[in-house]
Protein backbone atom coordinates (compact mmCIF):
# COMPACT_ATOMS: atom_id res chain seq x y z
CA UNK A 1 0.00 0.00 0.00
CA UNK A 2 3.03 2.30 0.63
CA UNK A 3 4.66 1.75 -2.19
CA UNK A 4 1.62 2.69 -4.30
CA UNK A 5 1.19 5.75 -2.06
CA UNK A 6 5.45 6.72 -2.86
CA UNK A 7 4.77 6.05 -6.59
CA UNK A 8 1.86 8.22 -7.29
CA UNK A 9 3.50 11.08 -5.28
CA UNK A 10 6.85 10.61 -7.43
CA UNK A 11 4.56 10.95 -10.36
CA UNK A 12 2.71 14.15 -8.98
CA UNK A 13 5.88 15.31 -8.33
CA UNK A 14 7.64 14.39 -11.80
CA UNK A 15 4.36 15.96 -13.79
CA UNK A 16 4.97 19.09 -11.65
CA UNK A 17 8.55 19.21 -12.29
CA UNK A 18 8.32 18.36 -15.94
CA UNK A 19 5.35 21.14 -15.92
CA UNK A 20 7.54 23.51 -14.55
CA UNK A 21 10.19 23.21 -17.27
CA UNK A 22 8.25 24.65 -20.03
CA UNK A 23 7.32 28.15 -21.08
CA UNK A 24 3.98 27.87 -19.83
CA UNK A 25 4.35 26.37 -16.72
CA UNK A 26 7.54 28.74 -15.99
CA UNK A 27 5.08 31.46 -16.51
CA UNK A 28 2.31 30.04 -14.39
CA UNK A 29 4.74 29.49 -11.63
CA UNK A 30 6.31 32.97 -12.08
CA UNK A 31 3.11 34.65 -11.69
CA UNK A 32 2.20 32.31 -8.91
CA UNK A 33 4.95 33.52 -6.57
CA UNK A 34 4.23 37.79 -7.89
CA UNK A 35 0.70 37.50 -6.91
CA UNK A 36 2.10 36.29 -3.62
CA UNK A 37 4.38 39.06 -3.24
CA UNK A 38 2.15 41.76 -4.33
CA UNK A 39 -0.36 39.72 -1.55
CA UNK A 40 2.15 40.66 0.95
CA UNK A 41 3.16 43.69 0.13
CA UNK A 42 -0.55 44.96 -0.06
CA UNK A 43 -1.14 42.85 3.32
CA UNK A 44 1.57 45.05 5.18
CA UNK A 45 0.14 48.14 3.67
CA UNK A 46 -1.82 50.61 5.60
CA UNK A 47 -4.46 49.99 3.51
CA UNK A 48 -5.31 46.72 2.83
CA UNK A 49 -8.12 47.52 0.30
CA UNK A 50 -6.08 45.94 -2.46
CA UNK A 51 -6.19 42.46 -1.52
CA UNK A 52 -8.82 41.17 -3.86
CA UNK A 53 -7.06 41.45 -7.23
CA UNK A 54 -3.76 39.37 -5.87
CA UNK A 55 -5.75 36.83 -3.91
CA UNK A 56 -7.90 35.89 -7.02
CA UNK A 57 -4.78 35.74 -9.13
CA UNK A 58 -3.10 33.68 -7.16
CA UNK A 59 -5.81 31.39 -6.82
CA UNK A 60 -6.27 30.93 -10.16
CA UNK A 61 -2.69 30.76 -11.37
CA UNK A 62 -2.06 28.20 -8.98
CA UNK A 63 -5.13 26.14 -9.93
CA UNK A 64 -4.57 26.54 -13.64
CA UNK A 65 -0.81 25.33 -12.93
CA UNK A 66 -2.09 22.05 -11.13
CA UNK A 67 -5.00 21.64 -14.05
CA UNK A 68 -2.37 21.62 -16.76
CA UNK A 69 0.33 20.49 -14.84
CA UNK A 70 -1.84 17.08 -14.35
CA UNK A 71 -3.29 17.10 -17.69
CA UNK A 72 -6.73 17.53 -16.75
CA UNK A 73 -7.55 20.32 -19.40
CA UNK A 74 -7.39 17.05 -21.87
CA UNK A 75 -9.60 15.20 -20.35
CA UNK A 76 -12.18 17.59 -18.92
CA UNK A 77 -13.50 18.51 -22.88
CA UNK A 78 -16.36 21.21 -22.63
CA UNK A 79 -14.33 23.62 -21.57
CA UNK A 80 -12.27 25.66 -23.96
CA UNK A 81 -8.94 25.42 -21.58
CA UNK A 82 -7.27 27.79 -24.46
CA UNK A 83 -9.72 31.06 -24.26
CA UNK A 84 -10.14 30.40 -20.20
CA UNK A 85 -6.39 30.83 -20.10
CA UNK A 86 -6.15 33.93 -22.36
CA UNK A 87 -9.07 35.31 -20.56
CA UNK A 88 -7.67 34.84 -17.17
CA UNK A 89 -4.15 36.37 -18.15
CA UNK A 90 -5.76 39.52 -20.26
CA UNK A 91 -8.52 40.33 -17.33
CA UNK A 92 -5.66 39.54 -14.79
CA UNK A 93 -3.07 41.31 -16.59
CA UNK A 94 -5.58 44.29 -17.45
CA UNK A 95 -6.82 44.02 -13.16
CA UNK A 96 -3.04 44.70 -12.04
CA UNK A 97 -1.87 47.25 -14.15
CA UNK A 98 -4.90 49.49 -13.31
CA UNK A 99 -4.95 48.80 -9.52
CA UNK A 100 -1.19 49.00 -9.10
CA UNK A 101 -1.53 52.58 -11.23
CA UNK A 102 -4.14 53.92 -8.80
CA UNK A 103 -2.89 52.53 -6.14
CA UNK A 104 1.06 54.16 -6.90
CA UNK A 105 -0.82 57.59 -8.18
CA UNK A 106 -2.77 57.92 -5.00
CA UNK A 107 0.69 57.24 -2.86
CA UNK A 108 0.75 56.03 0.51
CA UNK A 109 3.49 54.22 2.92
CA UNK A 110 6.39 51.93 1.27
CA UNK A 111 4.92 48.43 1.31
CA UNK A 112 2.12 49.41 -0.99
CA UNK A 113 4.15 51.74 -3.49
CA UNK A 114 6.26 48.23 -3.30
CA UNK A 115 3.15 46.06 -3.95
CA UNK A 116 2.32 48.23 -6.61
CA UNK A 117 5.66 48.33 -8.66
CA UNK A 118 5.47 44.65 -8.21
CA UNK A 119 1.59 44.45 -9.42
CA UNK A 120 3.18 46.34 -12.55
CA UNK A 121 5.49 43.70 -13.46
CA UNK A 122 2.52 41.16 -12.54
CA UNK A 123 -0.02 43.09 -15.08
CA UNK A 124 3.53 42.92 -17.61
CA UNK A 125 3.57 39.34 -16.51
CA UNK A 126 -0.14 38.42 -16.76
CA UNK A 127 0.02 40.02 -20.54
CA UNK A 128 2.96 38.15 -21.39
CA UNK A 129 1.34 35.26 -20.60
CA UNK A 130 -2.00 35.93 -22.58
CA UNK A 131 0.72 37.04 -25.85
CA UNK A 132 2.08 33.27 -25.54
CA UNK A 133 -1.46 31.85 -25.14
CA UNK A 134 -2.70 33.85 -28.13
CA UNK A 135 -1.06 32.13 -31.27
CA UNK A 136 -2.69 28.79 -29.93
CA UNK A 137 -6.18 29.97 -30.62
CA UNK A 138 -6.13 30.51 -33.81
CA UNK A 139 -6.84 27.84 -36.07
CA UNK A 140 -5.40 27.12 -39.48
CA UNK A 141 -7.92 27.08 -42.12
CA UNK A 142 -7.90 24.72 -45.07
CA UNK A 143 -8.51 26.06 -48.30
CA UNK A 144 -11.92 25.64 -49.83
CA UNK A 145 -12.26 23.86 -53.12
CA UNK A 146 -12.58 26.60 -55.97
CA UNK A 147 -14.08 23.92 -58.62
CA UNK A 148 -17.87 23.33 -58.47
CA UNK A 149 -18.43 19.81 -57.60
CA UNK A 150 -20.41 18.66 -60.69
CA UNK A 151 -17.24 19.95 -62.94
CA UNK A 152 -19.81 21.67 -65.02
Amino acid sequence: MSESGAEQSASCTSLLTAYVRTRKGATLAAEAAICLVVLICYAASNTPGYLGVAITELIFSVLFFFLFAARYDQQIAFIHWGWTDFLRAAIGGGLFLILSLVCLIRGGDGPGIAGSVFGILAGILFAYDAFITFPKLRKTHTQAATESPDNI
